[in-house]
């Protein structure tokens, strides 16, 4: 059985989040951000207008590559918390293939 583009996506978030290799909320996504850890922004296709925007101007200025997918919900259960608007990455190796899987057509 083929796993669906979204199952893939959440198993390798999944499993960034165990190797602790990805960092979700705004608070630690900012931080990330601010001290260049950040490789790969995943910006929630859900996430408010406002957060989107903040998170882009984020990703603008350090100059990390970003994407939209998933919604908050699904974001939030593959990283073992809630709900999350935004998860940054902060592994290129996760990164890399996290930014293959996004490009890939549905």
């Amino acid at each position: 059985m083929a796993f669906t583009k979204e199952q893939r996506i959440t198993n390798l978030l999944s499993m960034a989040q165990r190797a602790r290799r990805i960092v979700s909320g705004a608070f630690a996504v900012e931080q990330a951000m601010k001290k260049k850890q950040a490789v790969y922004l995943l910006i929630a296709a859900d996430a408010a207008d406002e957060s989107k925007k903040t998170y882009i101007g984020l990703a603008n200025r350090y100059e990390v590559p970003y994407a939209e997918g998933l919604n908050r919900e699904l974001l939030g259960t593959c990283l073992g918390k809630e709900y999350r608007a935004a998860a940054a990455l902060i592994d290129v190796g996760f990164a890399k293939k996290l930014h293959q899987l996004m490009e890939e057509s549905l």
